[in-house]
């Protein structure tokens, strides 16, 4: 959960008290390992589940501190957007029937969070990136009111200079800026958590970073941002660029490491190789209200807090992070496995937590040679390959093995994950029924991010874009409350996107996006040709910058062509007949003040234009009919009902 109680850093001698705090608790933490301090013999697991809210339409709903209250339940709390929330498992002992008590708390969480939701006209989602979600969901107004947040989003904009570019590339293509870290909202992760013995850290965190490729390939959901297919696991993407602090301008020739991170190293010896690590590369963003004397505390034997060591790595977000913790007043050390997405359903979950607990408790003994034998470039770079293609890669293994991730994960991962959980004393059953899980998603190569993208292609030009976004989310839903693992899920079906005045709203959900435009300054007759090519009316015209500058129309071409004058010419451009300064509408414009708009200037179309001036899209004549004719055959089926 990290420290929810933060002031800011201002600067000064108050930010030389809290790096002085973090380096004293660091000390602390060498004293301890040093004497022995910390509970050893005992593994534990923990889970955190975050997860986001929709409305009847789909949309996100921002409704999370009002179904937080309603819950009332210690084990919830907020997320930095108001459409998130999350649920914290409490830690079990990895044994017996573990992974079936997950799985039942995991269950009775997720019921009173929908319990809470629906009567706030909601419903909650287990999904990488929810589909629905827009740029328009991601502004300071959705920020939880929190101060730690405003704070994160103060600090984080301001380094990067007041712009997040983001730019991924998949099978399609995304290239856009914000101005917010709540960007970061737009990813809803699984995270675990596994207790491991001081001295067995540095072999147990190898193993973390050297599983997280395979692990993370089997268990991707989040394919589909802003309706284009990117990474498998879009949310590493999205997280890597937005929480930086590096600012702008780097010089090409340096080296920097960044906030969000996998690493750089195997670690040696000491989880302390990590803290100091941090600690040398990034200065502190905030100071923890409480303040203790935590080196002379260890030294008289007493168990500190760490509060500052704490609420600094709280700043840093290693994809395997380092915890501190204490448990029945015993200090302990654990691993956070970060990379997982929510969902697609709690059982799929509970597999993708005994798949990485079995590996992580039996690794360690097959391979105490680990770090001899695989280049940790090779396991960074397995790594990216598997958050950007999932199961579809070849992975490099232990000694300069190729190997597809498929053959890998089946051959000799799940093997060894079983005899992990065996060795730990977990229920035989219960690692029979959730490793089968795995090994029949592999085997499919059906994971959520596959069905994801089989389902966008099965979609492909079926409704318009929000409602096939709509189908991806309501189809989650509702085959996560079916309970099947995702490699059983059927594709999603266009009648899945519910009641179908939903979609036609606001001129952004049904506006087109792939447009054909000129420039003001080419031939009128390339724009006349494309319009005969593609049967289109109108033709926006924009600057260099994608700006609306003017709009040529199938009317204007006629006046060009009755003009005896203007057809001498072989050169005419197209601002000679455009029409310069058009009518045009934002995505957020509620569809019966589009309609209004271009009546009132005898509009045919209407370019869509978002806030910076940049043209999105456009909405004509023939989706108005087509609006009209769902109308009309509702009534007409209406009126059929009632007779």
């Amino acid at each position: 959960m990290g420290i929810q109680e933060i002031s800011q850093s201002s600067g000064g001698q108050e930010h030389r008290a809290s790096t002085h705090d973090v380096l004293t608790d660091l000390r602390a933490l060498e004293y301890m390992l040093d004497h022995d301090m910390f509970e050893t013999g005992i593994t534990r697991i923990g889970a955190e589940q975050e997860l986001a809210f929709v409305d009847e339409a789909m949309k996100p709903a921002p409704l999370g501190p009002q179904i937080l209250e309603l819950i009332n339940e210690e084990r919830a709390t907020t997320e930095i957007g108001q459409f998130n929330m999350e649920f914290n498992c409490n830690p079990k002992v990895l044994g017996g029937a573990v992974l079936s008590d997950l799985h039942h708390e995991l269950e009775e969480l997720m019921t009173l969070a929908q319990d809470a939701s629906m009567k706030l006209g909601a419903m909650p989602i287990l999904i990488g990136i929810v589909p629905t979600l827009q740029q328009e969901h991601l502004s300071r107004e959705y920020i939880t009111p929190k101060q730690r947040y405003y704070a994160l989003d103060e600090r984080v904009t301001k380094a990067r200079g007041g712009r997040y570019d983001i730019r991924i590339k998949g099978v399609d293509e995304i290239n856009f800026s914000h101005d917010s870290v709540m960007l970061e909202a737009l990813n809803t992760s699984y995270q675990l958590h596994f207790q491991v013995d001081p001295e067995d850290f540095a072999i147990a965190y190898n193993v973390a970073q050297a599983v997280t490729a395979p692990v993370l390939a089997a268990a991707a959901n989040s394919a589909v941002l802003f309706g284009k297919r990117l990474w498998h696991e879009t949310r590493i993407a999205i997280f890597e660029q937005t929480v930086d602090t590096s600012g702008q301008d780097i010089p090409t020739q340096r080296d920097i490491v960044k906030r969000v991170r996998f690493g750089e190293g195997w670690v040696k010896e000491s989880v302390a190789e990590l803290f100091k690590s941090d600690i040398a590369r990034f200065r502190n963003m905030f100071k923890a209200d409480v303040v203790e004397e935590s080196l002379a505390m260890a030294e008289r034997g007493e168990i500190p807090k760490l509060y500052a060591l704490q609420t600094y790595n709280g700043t840093l977000y290693r994809w395997n992070r380092p915890c501190y913790g204490i448990t029945n007043g015993k200090p302990h050390l654990r691993i956070e496995n970060r990379v997982l997405p929510a969902g697609p359903t709690i059982v799929d979950e509970v597999a993708n937590s005994a798949f990485w607990f079995g590996l992580m408790k039996r690794m360690p003994k097959v391979y105490p040679d680990l770090t001899e034998r695989l280049a940790f470039a090779d396991a960074k770079a397995n790594f990216v390959a598997s958050a950007r293609t999932g199961l579809d890669f070849k992975m490099r293994w232990l000694d300069g093995k190729v190997i597809p991730v498929r053959d890998l994960i089946l051959g000799e991962l799940v093997p060894m994950a079983i005899q992990g959980l065996r060795e730990a004393g977990v229920d035989g059953d219960d690692i029979d029924k959730y490793m089968n899980i795995i090994s029949e998603r592999t085997e499919t190569g059906r994971n959520g991010a596959r069905w994801m993208i089989s389902s966008v292609e099965h979609l492909h030009e079926q409704g318009t874009r929000a409602e096939r976004l709509s189908t991806l989310t309501a189809g989650t839903i509702t085959r996560q409350q079916e309970g099947r693992p995702v490699h059983e899920w059927e594709v999603a079906e266009i009648r899945e996107s519910g009641e179908w005045r939903h979609h036609y709203s606001t001129v952004g959900q049904y506006m087109q996006t792939e447009l054909f435009t000129v420039r003001q300054d080419e031939l009128i007759d390339l724009a006349a040709s494309i319009m005969d090519w593609e049967k289109i009316r109108h033709i926006p015209v924009e600057d260099k910058e994608h700006r609306l500058v003017g709009l040529v129309s199938y009317r204007a071409l006629l006046r060009l062509v009755a003009d005896p004058v203007k057809r001498k010419s072989e050169s005419i451009a197209v601002e000679d007949i455009m029409e310069k300064d058009p009518v045009w509408a934002s995505p957020s414009m509620p569809t019966l003040e589009a309609i209004q708009l271009m009546k009132k200037h005898g509009a045919s179309c209407l370019p869509v234009v978002q806030e910076d001036g940049k043209l999105v899209g456009i909405v004509t004549e023939h989706d108005y009919m087509r609006i009209a004719g769902k109308l009309l055959e509702d009534q007409l089926r209406g009126g059929n009902d009632t007779q």
